[in-house]
C-alpha cells in the first residue's frame, strides 16, 4: 500500500523550496478548481484563465496559509474571490452563452476524465446540466458540498457566511436542483415517447 503525502506535507515541502511539490498540489486540485471556475464563468476559456490565476495567487500566498482549515477550503475561497473579481471586470463586456454550449464545454472537460460506468456517466450528464442552469451561488454551494466534500463550516469560510446560512442556502439549492432535474428528465421522457 502506497503512503500518500498529505496536502500539508506538500505545502511544507513547497515552503522549503521543493517546486515539484506544488505541481503535485495543482495536480490534485486542478479538476475541481476548473469545475468551480466554470460554474461561475460559464466559459471554458475564462475558467482556464481563472484557474491559472488561482494557482498563481495560492502559490504567492502559500506562506499565509494558517492550516486552520483544509488546504482545499482555503484554495476554493481563492477560486470564489478570483471568479467574482473576474466576472465583475467582465460584466461590461458580457456575451450571451447558450445553455447547451455551457453543457458541451463542461462535458468536454469531464470527458478527459473518463468513467468506466456508462450509467453513472449518464446520470452525471443530467446532474451537471441541471447544476449549470442554477444561479451561481446555488451551483457553488451544491458543487462545494457534494463534489468538493466540504462541510457547511468550510463552505461558510469560502463564501464568507455563517454555517447556518449555508445550511439554509444548501437546502434551497437542492430544491432548485431537484426542479431542474425533474424538468430535464421530463423532457427526455417526452422525447422517448
Amino acid at each position: 500500500m502506497q503512503n500518500k503525502t498529505t496536502d500539508i506535507e506538500l505545502i511544507s515541502q513547497v515552503l522549503a523550496g521543493n517546486q515539484s511539490a506544488y505541481a503535485e498540489l495543482i495536480k490534485r486540485h486542478q479538476r475541481f478548481v476548473f469545475t468551480l471556475a466554470l460554474r461561475f464563468s460559464k466559459s471554458r476559456e475564462d475558467a482556464e484563465e481563472i484557474a491559472q490565476d488561482c494557482f498563481v495567487k495560492a502559490y504567492r500566498s502559500l506562506n499565509a496559509f494558517q492550516q486552520t482549515s483544509k488546504f482545499s477550503t482555503w484554495l476554493y475561497s481563492i477560486v470564489y474571490t478570483t471568479s467574482m473579481t473576474f466576472l465583475r471586470k467582465k460584466r461590461l463586456d458580457t456575451v450571451d452563452i447558450d445553455d447547451e454550449n455551457i453543457f458541451v464545454q463542461l462535458e468536454n472537460h469531464v470527458s478527459d476524465f473518463k468513467t468506466d460506468q456508462t450509467e453513472h456517466k449518464s446520470k452525471m450528464v443530467y446532474v451537471n446540466k441541471a447544476i449549470s442552469q442554477l444561479l451561481p451561488d446555488d451551483a457553488t454551494i451544491i458543487t462545494l458540498f457534494y463534489q468538493g466534500e466540504q462541510s457547511l463550516e468550510e463552505i461558510g469560510k469560502v463564501l464568507g457566511m455563517e454555517s447556518n446560512t449555508v445550511k439554509v442556502k444548501l437546502h434551497r439549492a437542492r430544491q432548485r436542483l431537484k426542479e431542474k432535474l425533474e424538468r430535464l428528465l421530463h423532457h427526455e421522457v417526452k422525447e422517448l415517447l
